[in-house]
């Protein structure tokens, strides 16, 4: 969670912290009133340096949802190509009023560097091997949806554990909720 208006991690959350994020998901998945003009006015900037399907759609259908104006940060066709700097790209966000940042990038951090030069929201929609936070609590919220506690659940996630920001983030989630979390996997993978 790291700062008040960024949402990068789940490794400084506190148990609260994650029962308040699915609470709210579930209450907007049942439908909030006037849930349409909640970010009327905001614009959102998409930052994905990695293809995305799932992702870059969810996150767009969710701000369009909200009422929030969607922006596609095309890095190849900015002045990031020709050598401008992160510092500088923020700059110009804040200038031309941009209110948050969702970003994917396959360097573990990099939304950390974001946020360092951006006083805005940046919202870590998946970097490198570190983390992926919103689908930790959206991973968590079906579980809850499931089994309404997590307390004394034993969850189990297996494969490539070392490289998976969404078992980290998913693993942390759980763990702060209440359950027992084992990671598994071939040695070299976990």
């Amino acid at each position: 969670m790291t700062q008040a208006r960024h949402f990068l991690d789940l490794d400084d959350a506190k148990r609260a912290d994650v029962e308040q994020l699915v609470l709210r998901a579930r209450e907007h998945k049942r439908g909030v009133p006037d849930a349409d003009s909640l970010l009327r006015g905001r614009v959102v900037v998409a930052m994905f340096f990695e293809p995305s399907t799932r992702t870059a759609l969810s996150f767009a259908v969710a701000a369009a949802r909200l009422g929030a104006q969607w922006l596609d940060f095309n890095a190849g066709a900015s002045s990031l190509a020709k050598g401008e700097s992160i510092e500088d790209t923020m700059r110009t966000m804040r200038a031309i009023g941009v209110d948050a940042i969702v970003v994917r990038h396959a360097e573990s951090g990099f939304p950390h560097e974001l946020a360092r030069h951006f006083a805005e929201s940046v919202i870590n929609a998946g970097d490198g091997c570190h983390a992926h936070p919103t689908q930790g609590i959206l991973d968590a919220l079906t579980l809850v949806e499931e089994f309404e506690t997590l307390d004394g659940r034993h969850l189990v996630i297996a494969g490539d554990v070392n490289h998976s920001r969404v078992a980290r983030s998913s693993a942390r989630a759980a763990w702060l909720l209440g359950a027992k979390v084992t990671l598994c996997g071939p040695p070299l993978l976990v």
